[in-house]
């Protein structure tokens, strides 16, 4: 293909300045052609790029169509009811919502409902009247004297740093207004998440907010932070669903000298948090962290949150507990399909317990030991739906956390951006021209609406199973596709023939 690029080329160049010549035309096409010509050339000598080197200038097409690819499969190729992690349909339920407009559908469901991939809720003929009011759950243990009266739905861990100040700005202030909390991440607690909204710090491995000058935690500087107002539960962060025993990661392109000084780091420069924490090591030493915490914050809610792996591991965590007679509050589990600002493939394909499967092993094991009433149970990972919610209480959860659910309600479009620093809607980029396209005033009413009116969707689902109240909800209202087939149904239908009209 060289050979031809460069044989054509020739051709065309010569002949573009024959007839600029001749024609007295502009000498910018000839030239245009040249800079072509000297490209190609460039491309044909180097080493680094073989389609380049081989297709001189068409080659810079295959670049193009890889760069836009999301944008081509989301906008083009894409139907409603596909698109990872979430669906053009849960997306657009979300932006609905956040904009606090109509989010009703018409012409009846898209999904096939006689497989047993389809689940739905067992509704009552006597469904029970819709409770205006949002749900709360209070959380606060035996040794906990400042308890909280949390909201069912909470924004879940997404640091400054993954996220601009200005998306931020826009969920504390929109948790403000909705009475919910907004959990800061691992990347610490800032002036952005502090604007008058309920806070849950997340301390993760490196002790960012809490940072002693060899990466330690530091106490002192804990307690300073931990007894702000604003601060009404402390979550250790374990691991975290979409990279399970790996820390955290905020690309250089992401680490700015603010955030660097914030963070107690070198800006520009890739910061990975540690994989395990340095205060404690073993089960015995995360539970008397859990017990210095309760004290350094003056008896606030303590917890930790976990995406579980080595199940016997989780046990020896219960088995300590009773041992020390200590217990955390509230414990938060993530499943490995949870969302991050950047993971390595493996981690987030390859490692975890997906959500479904940790709840129930969670609850089923706090159970056994005898525990399950001194602990709530926070759930983490794609709830984005009223019927998202009423699953995970069915499942087990007393609460639950929504990290991209809350990003969409700021504009986010899944555009996969949000490890380059690209992201376009400015919500996870620390490019001050991106950040500006996300007005706070806006997307916090926005974030505020997205919480609403996701939670009123819950109370409505939960009446039409005729229930009353959270409590009652079990795994048992919901109901499978194909819960009334069976193998002989599906494959000898003459089995119909015993079904008589009386």
């Amino acid at each position: 293909m060289r050979k031809q690029f460069f044989i054509f080329g020739i051709i065309i160049l010569f002949l573009s300045a024959i007839i600029a010549y001749y024609y007295k035309y502009s000498i910018f096409f000839p030239l245009t052609i040249l800079a072509i010509i000297a490209i190609g050339f460039a491309n044909s000598i180097q080493t680094k790029h073989a389609i380049l080197r081989n297709f001189p200038v068409l080659g810079y097409f295959r670049y193009l169509f890889e760069m836009i690819a999301p944008e081509l499969q989301q906008y083009f190729i894409e139907r409603s009811t596909d698109g990872k992690p979430f669906s053009r349909n849960q997306r657009s339920l979300a932006y609905q919502r956040a904009k606090n407009i109509d989010s009703t559908t018409p012409f009846g469901t898209q999904l096939n409902l006689n497989q047993s991939s389809y689940e739905g809720i067992k509704h009552s003929i006597f469904p029970t009247v819709v409770n205006e009011e949002l749900p709360r759950v209070l959380v606060g243990g035996q040794d906990c004297t400042q308890p909280y009266l949390a909201s069912l739905l909470n924004i879940s861990a997404m640091s400054f740093g993954s996220l601009s100040e200005n998306a931020i700005v826009a969920l504390n202030k929109g948790a403000q207004k909705g009475k919910f909390y907004h959990n800061t991440g691992e990347g610490g607690l800032t002036e952005f998440h502090l604007q008058g909204g309920d806070v849950t710090w997340q301390i993760g491995t490196g002790y960012f907010g809490c940072r002693d000058d060899r990466g330690g935690f530091d106490g002192g500087k804990f307690a300073e932070k931990a007894n702000l107002p604003e601060v009404k539960m402390i979550e250790i962060k374990l691991s975290q669903g979409a990279k399970p025993g790996h820390g955290g990661v905020l690309p250089a392109a992401k680490n700015t000298e603010q955030i660097a000084k914030i963070r107690g780091v070198q800006p520009h420069t890739t910061i990975l948090s540690p994989p395990s924490h340095s205060a404690f090591s073993d089960t015995k030493g995360l539970v008397e962290f859990i017990a210095q915490l309760r004290l350094l914050s003056n008896g606030k809610p303590i917890g930790f949150k976990l995406c579980i792996g080595e199940t016997r591991e989780f046990e020896m965590i219960c088995q300590e507990m009773i041992t020390q007679n200590c217990f955390p509050d509230f414990i938060t589990v993530d499943g490995a399909e949870g969302g991050t600002g950047a993971a390595p493939l493996e981690f987030a394909d390859g490692v975890g317990m997906p959500f479904e499967p940790a709840l129930i092993f969670v609850n089923k094991t706090l159970a056994r030991f005898e525990i399950r009433d001194k602990i709530r149970v926070i759930c983490s990972g794609k709830i984005i739906s009223g019927y998202s919610i009423l699953r995970a209480v069915a499942l087990g959860a007393d609460m639950c956390n929504s990290a991209r659910g809350f990003m969409f309600s700021l504009g986010c479009i899944q555009a996969l951006r949000c490890n380059n620093n690209q992201c376009p809607t400015g919500v996870a980029t620390q490019d001050k021209m991106l950040m500006k396209g996300l007005v706070v005033t806006d997307k916090s009413e926005r974030v505020y609406h997205f919480h609403k009116n996701t939670l009123h969707a819950a109370n409505e689902l939960l009446a039409a199973a005729g229930k009353n109240n959270f409590a009652e909800v079990d795994i048992n209202i919901f109901m499978r596709g194909d819960e009334f087939a069976h193998l002989s149904d599906l494959y000898f239908p003459d089995n119909l023939k015993s079904v008589r009209k009386h």
